[in-house]
């Protein structure tokens, strides 16, 4: 008997002989890789798979690898370099599938999602961060970390914008994430309860599809809107939307569990957030927030009075309860907060000696060291993990100079206050749903950035981009739309 009849092919079907030579293929290499204990041997199949799929119908890739950042772990590769499975080499299939396309179908591209001011003022940005990387310290970090972010903003912000059009794009983009962030949730809180929810605990648990307490709760926080605004998709009680209310509690536990101030301090400005849109209040925020953050930058320069935030090394430690981690955060005695001072005042020192171009991207745990102030100094600031300023617009002012931190500055604010106009523009009530998600998603992050830098990983990363092409694409079908 033929394989193409076991495997339940109709004799003399075109594709029979094709599929028959890949299940013999498939089959081969997992077996080979099983004798030979050659990991990447068994995962050939899959490869090829998606491969296969790619040239079928790109958007299943697509969505497959929205699917996969929730899951995904971080690898360490030779040569110092680490990439996440299996969502970033579903990004380079993805990334070079976008080229051909663009390259066979450009005459097809709708010109007015590249003429948005959004885009434009993504393309700002890139282009300065080219020019930062021609002149960068360490050109050769700099041009990976180019490489980078290339493919997450042809995948994550062109390809977002192609596929995700309408109220059946938006669901599906919600419930490929939800389900296995749901999953990955309910394994951590699972574990986590076998240690009483203790503090000390949280980050053992994490393994293997987070890395740290941090990014897990913030990127909870960053996709409740997705999942809370979800629900009004679908009739009230039905199976869908007891599904969407179950996964919103789980979030919530999660987030609670996870001890995160930043995670915390999101889900409340959420709520600011979502008055302030309502409100028409968004320039006004951002008018108010820029002045706050002039005055205190004016305060610390006045008379060095930064200084006055210097810690005390032997009281400025890591606390096993989170209470005290409270009461020492207030006091200006915990370790994390200090040591993110001490890396912010060096990286003062980083912009005032490149103000112009700054050190190059990615470039800020190479030199940081160097313009330290001992009197900030932490028992954890010699940094075995490598991290890095935990403020993106800091790292972004260091690393592609004032000139860059001003592009990347216009991009998000044109996202806010363009969110926000959109929003009172669209009549379509489940438009409406998938522009708010996206919205408050985009500034939570927007908020989180001021603690953190976790727009360059493909948990958050992702989002930030997807959010942002899901305004442009509401906004220009708003234009064609006779109600506007």
């Amino acid at each position: 008997m033929k394989l193409e009849t076991i495997i339940g092919i109709p004799k003399g079907h075109p594709q029979g002989r094709l599929v028959a030579a890949f299940v013999v293929v498939s089959l081969s290499a997992i077996f080979a890789g099983l004798w030979l204990e050659i990991t990447w041997l068994t995962l050939l199949p899959a490869g090829l798979a998606v491969v296969w799929l790619a040239m079928v119908d790109i958007r299943k890739v697509f969505f497959l690898m929205i699917g996969s950042i929730p899951l995904s772990t971080e690898v360490a590769l030779p040569g110092g370099l680490a990439t996440d499975l299996p969502s970033e080499p579903l990004m380079w299939l993805l990334t070079l599938a976008g080229l051909a396309w663009f390259a066979k179908n450009w005459r097809k591209v709708d010109i007015q999602f590249f003429r948005h001011p959004i885009t434009l003022a993504l393309f700002a940005h890139l282009f300065w961060l080219t020019i930062c990387v021609a002149t960068s310290q360490d050109f050769l970090i700099s041009f990976k970390s180019l490489l980078a972010k290339g493919w997450y903003v042809i995948v994550l912000y062109f390809w977002a914008a192609r596929f995700l059009n309408t109220e059946r794009d938006f669901k599906a983009l919600m419930w490929w994430f939800f389900i296995p962030l749901f999953f990955a949730t309910i394994t951590v809180v699972y574990r986590h309860a076998g240690y009483g929810f203790s503090f000390e605990s949280i980050n053992g648990c994490l393994e293997p599809f987070f890395r740290n307490h941090v990014m897990y709760a913030c990127l909870l926080a960053i996709f409740l809107p997705f999942a809370w605004y979800g629900a009004y998709w679908y009739r009230r009680f039905s199976g869908a939307w007891w599904i969407l209310v179950l996964g919103v509690l789980v979030f919530l536990a999660g987030i609670y569990f996870a001890y995160t101030r930043a995670a915390y301090g999101a889900l409340v400005l959420a709520m600011g957030v979502y008055w302030v849109v309502r409100h028409r209040l968004m320039k006004t925020a951002l008018v108010a927030t820029v002045l706050v953050f002039a005055g205190f930058i004016a305060f610390l320069d006045t008379r060095d009075n930064w200084l006055l935030f210097a810690p005390e090394f032997e009281k400025t430690i890591t606390h096993q309860r989170f209470d005290r981690l409270l009461e020492a955060t207030t006091k200006l005695e915990d370790i994390s907060t200090m040591e993110r001072v001490y890396r912010w005042v060096a990286a003062s020192y980083m912009i005032k000696e490149r103000p112009l171009l700054g050190f190059g991207p990615a470039t800020f745990y190479t030199h940081y060291k160097n313009y330290t102030v001992t009197s900030f100094r932490t028992y954890v600031s010699d940094n075995p993990e490598k991290s890095s300023t935990h403020n993106y617009f800091l790292m972004v002012a260091v690393e592609q100079g004032l000139p860059g931190l001003l592009f990347f500055l216009i991009f998000c604010v044109l996202v806010m206050l363009k969110g926000e106009t959109i929003y009172h523009q669209t009549k379509e009530r489940s438009t409406r749903v998938a522009l708010l998600s996206a919205l408050l998603c985009f500034v939570l992050i927007n908020i989180l950035m001021l603690m953190n830098d976790f727009i360059e990983t493909d948990k958050i990363g992702s989002l930030f981009f997807i959010s942002a092409a899901i305004l442009v694409n509401i906004d220009l079908k708003n234009r064609l739309s006779s109600d506007y």
